[in-house]
């Protein structure tokens, strides 16, 4: 394999260069939080969508139970909401930091692997929002004794919400994540192929730690990473042959 055409970086250049790529994610997101702060008040609306989906035929009041949990909560919510429409900065920073290891050929693809990139987390997480959460809090709900009333504080479904949908959004990126080890060598179609009963005990582990604990819930997280681990073969295997035929025609 030819050598990559940028020489080594040193490893505290890579240090500073790690912190400036941090800064800018950060300063992006701290900027969209304090936007988004402006319309929290919608936003509390929207993020009470899954609760009134999960419950249609009767109302769940949010409560919060210290005098300042309020603000934290708007805070927050806010954060939150920042983090996903700073997704796209989030992620071209991330691909800038590999950008020197790549080849000249290979860097034409950044742009559109970020827009990819971006779209497979908010699809993840906006698949979450809409179908599993609704879903998962129904499930949470009816299962609960009879005669026995919720009572839900904003603070802890706010937590709930985000990091489920967090989660939901970073699993999403296996496929974009298989394509670029892929592309360096690192793995291939064989290699996922075979390790597969491994990758399912992984899955089961990831399912189990990012949701709630309940068998309804790590199946929602663990069956569309186990689908998302399946494509990622096949990204590979379509990478495989196409390197095949470049090396055939060369």
């Amino acid at each position: 394999m030819a050598a990559r055409i940028s020489g080594e970086m040193p490893f505290l250049e890579h240090l500073e260069e790690l912190r400036w790529r941090i800064i800018k994610i950060l300063a992006a997101m701290i900027i969209a939080s304090i936007g988004c702060y402006l319309i929290s008040d919608f936003l509390f609306h929207w993020l009470r969508y899954p609760l009134e989906k999960a419950v249609p035929d009767g109302k769940i009041d949010l409560n919060f139970l210290k005098i300042s949990e309020g603000f934290t909560v708007r805070i927050k919510l806010s954060f939150l909401a920042g983090i996903f429409v700073s997704i796209p900065i989030t992620v071209y920073q991330a691909w800038c930091f590999v950008m020197p290891g790549l080849y000249e050929h290979e860097k034409k693809f950044i742009i559109p692997l970020v827009f990819i990139s971006s779209v497979l987390f908010l699809g993840g997480a906006a698949m979450c929002f809409v179908w599993v959460l609704p879903f998962t809090i129904s499930f949470l709900l009816n299962i609960a004794p009879e005669n026995v009333t919720p009572v839900l504080t904003v603070n802890e479904y706010l937590n709930f919400v985000m990091w489920t949908t967090l989660a939901y959004g970073a699993v999403f990126q296996t496929p974009i994540i298989a394509l670029f080890l892929g592309k360096l060598g690192i793995i291939n179609a064989g290699m996922l192929g075979k390790g597969r009963r491994y990758a399912v005990v992984a899955i089961a582990v990831i399912a189990a730690v990012v949701t709630p604990p309940d068998v309804f819930s790590m199946a929602m997280m663990g069956l569309p990473l186990y689908i998302l681990y399946e494509i990622s073969i096949l990204i590979l295997i379509i990478i495989g042959k196409r390197s095949k035929k470049a090396d055939l025609a060369g």
